[in-house]
């Protein structure tokens, strides 16, 4: 058997199985609500530039006509909206091609993106958004078309009258219909845009968890002996780590950073998917379609990550289904305790603001928390049907 027919043949295999345990999970209610509350959280951090913005989304002063929100757009814009857009295309082309290769095409192409948009994206340092209000309000220009919720995650409108810690609809001349947080920012503004944290932290950190858990599982479960004894003294140790304490002191050295946050995750996570990938690496390293790889010389680069893991991959996403999850719950978990990113608007940082000056600020408590628990739940929903659909013992379908 040549080696472009054993590859055809795992690449029906693997695909027909991950197609069928795709169907099972969605065919119940539970995952499809997980899934649609990770489809609308995707598209709030995609488009939230264009739901909540101060800044004008179009203009027409004089006749001319020009999108001044363009020229705030950061970095951060650019990435998100052309990663959905390459997605997109991934998905849609009608090429057929792996899981593995659509993935890796999605990486090699963010990667560019990501070095493109530090180079030439440069939004102005200093945003005055007071100065867009009193152009709007001044009739400077012939017509505007404004975001749905007219006002920027870090537009703070403070009130020397009162304090800026509304409720929500408090004040009429600005309504704010899930209020203001404690320096007069808008709280709808602020959720949206701290769904990009929620989807960043997850995935970026399963994803270096998961690279990470799946070659040194793969080496373990293949190679077996030393290899695997050594792997799992060097699991146990990672296991032994307590990721909560180590990231408070990697905080209290080196700041406040969402980035070095994901990383520190991802670094610490990575055992359980070496467990996962060790027991399925195992298990398959004796099928006859490895030993005939084997047999016809294929390098073992291909023998381990493109006939056994596609095969072996299905426990993996289950597990990954929970490490989003876990991902998100310490990265507000950090936010809460005041120990998250600055800058960036975050649920557990709003949810922090919910007992400031010694009172119950009901809002700040519901919709944050609300939007946590929810992300959570969507996860584990997913991953829970993912079980089943897998493990014919705890299935509830034929």
């Amino acid at each position: 058997m040549t080696n472009k027919k054993i590859e055809m043949l795992e690449h029906k295999r693997s695909s027909g199985f991950v197609s069928k345990v795709a169907r099972e999970t969605f065919a119940g209610w539970g995952a499809k609500i997980g899934l649609l509350w990770v489809v609308i959280l995707t598209i709030l951090a995609v488009f939230s530039p264009f739901l909540a913005n101060t800044v004008p989304l179009l203009v027409s002063k004089q006749g001319e006509i020009s999108a001044p929100f363009l020229r705030y757009f950061n970095v951060e814009d650019v990435i998100f909206l052309s990663g959905f857009i390459i997605l997109l295309f991934i998905i849609l082309t009608p090429i057929k091609k792996s899981f593995f290769k659509s993935f890796a095409t999605f990486v090699v192409l963010m990667t560019i993106t990501v070095i493109v948009a530090n180079i030439f994206v440069k939004p102005p340092a200093l945003i005055i958004y007071d100065d867009f209000r009193l152009k709007q309000n001044q009739g400077e220009y012939d017509w505007s078309v404004n975001a749905p919720i007219p006002y920027s995650a870090r537009d703070y409108m403070r009130d020397s009258t009162d304090t800026p810690l509304r409720e929500p609809l408090a004040k009429s001349d600005f309504p704010h219909y899930m209020g203001t947080e404690e320096n007069g920012a808008d709280v709808m503004s602020r959720m949206i845009h701290a769904s990009r944290v929620a989807l960043t932290i997850g995935f970026i950190a399963t994803g270096i968890a998961l690279v990470i858990g799946i070659i040194i599982g793969g080496l373990m479960g293949y190679f077996s002996g030393i290899v695997d004894m050594l792997g799992m003294r060097l699991l146990e140790m990672f296991e032994s780590v307590p990721v909560l304490f180590l990231l408070l002191t990697f905080v209290a050295f080196f700041g406040r950073n969402i980035y070095l946050i994901m990383i520190i995750i991802g670094l610490t996570s990575w055992s359980g998917y070496a467990r996962y990938t060790r027991a399925e690496f195992l298990k398959l390293r004796k099928q006859e379609y490895v030993q005939a790889a084997i047999a016809s010389g294929l390098p073992l680069r291909s023998i381990l990550f493109r006939h056994i893991l596609p095969n072996g991959i299905a426990p993996l996403l289950v597990s990954v289904s929970f490490g989003v999850a876990s991902a998100i719950m310490a990265e507000a978990t950090l936010s809460f305790l005041g120990l998250g990113s600055v800058d960036a608007p975050s649920w557990g940082g709003m949810l922090n603001q919910s007992l400031k000056a010694s009172t119950f600020n009901w809002w700040m408590a519901v919709y944050p928390g609300g939007a946590i628990f929810m992300t959570v739940f969507a996860y584990n929903l997913i991953g829970e049907a993912m079980r089943d659909a897998i493990d014919p013992t705890t299935s509830k379908r034929s």
